[in-house]
């Protein structure tokens, strides 16, 4: 596998715009500004990690993935990027609303690497996702 991206460390599949938009600037802060690639859907996410003229030969250092998307759930995108050589090694952090323990045990049966409950207080997500960009971003070490 190629070494990692030069032009981006993230990868956030997320359908609310709100919560896209708080994610993103919350990456920004922490100094990744235009680092960032931001996908409305799955499906979208996994053209353009394995589809696309464009496919990235090198990869994010994490990917942040809701779980309720429209045309492919978060456990189904999962699946597809665990199951996938290229992809299988990529951290994948489950950023959701669910509290489902359903939702959590499947999760982590297929390999995510960390799962978090969306907080809904504003500076409490905003903390999270800066947070979590800290370490798997910048404290966390990755060879893909």
């Amino acid at each position: 596998m190629a070494s990692l991206a030069k032009d981006f460390e993230a990868v956030v599949i997320e359908d609310n715009p709100c919560d896209a938009e708080l994610t993103l600037r919350a990456l920004e802060r922490g100094g990744l500004a235009g680092k960032v690639k931001v996908f409305p859907d799955g499906v979208e996410a996994l053209d353009f990690l394995f589809i696309a003229p464009d496919a990235p030969y090198e990869f994010p250092k994490v990917i942040l993935l809701d779980l309720k998307l429209p045309k492919m759930s978060g456990l189904e995108i999962l699946r597809r990027l665990k199951g996938h050589e290229r992809t299988r090694l990529i951290p994948v952090v489950m950023l959701t609303a669910s509290q489902e323990e359903s939702d959590i045990l499947e999760s982590y049966r297929l390999g995510v690497n960390s799962y978090l409950v969306k907080p809904v207080d504003y500076d409490e997500y905003f903390q999270v996702v800066e947070d979590l960009a800290l370490y798997w971003l910048r404290r966390n070490k990755v060879s893909l």
